[in-house]
């Protein structure tokens, strides 16, 4: 199986040293998407874990339409929070992005940090 590492001009700015995404197969493998602003991945979009969530999810947009796939086609995510009392508002954002009857596998993870300073990190697998 090849495997081809995906590094996009006019992706969402990398906060660390990783591709956008791995494509192995027909899977697309895309790292953890932060809140940052698009052209500073030092700086936060805000401090609201819901305007971060928007901006995480518009970035693995961004990423999944550069590698020719779509939320459509993701198979599973996983979630991170800092803190999880921004359960629920995450949750209302996040699925406002997918199809109700068609949601994606998916993990949930506790941590006590995230780069730059983020409330929420998502990342995800999806076909191309």
């Amino acid at each position: 199986m090849d495997i081809e590492h995906l590094v996009f001009e006019k992706g969402p700015k990398r906060v660390g040293p990783f591709s956008h995404a791995v494509k192995a197969g027909d899977f697309i493998f895309v790292t953890g998407q932060m809140p940052t602003l698009p052209d500073n991945p030092d700086v936060l979009i805000s401090n609201d874990v819901e305007e971060q969530t928007h901006q995480v999810m518009k970035n693995l947009i961004n990423v999944l339409e550069q590698c020719g796939s779509s939320l459509e086609r993701v198979t599973f995510v996983r979630v991170y929070l800092v803190n999880f009392q921004d359960f629920d508002k995450v949750n209302k954002i996040y699925k406002s992005y997918f199809n109700e009857e068609k949601l994606p596998a998916r993990t949930c993870i506790g941590v006590t940090g995230l780069a730059v300073g983020a409330s929420v990190e998502i990342d995800l697998i999806a076909k191309q």
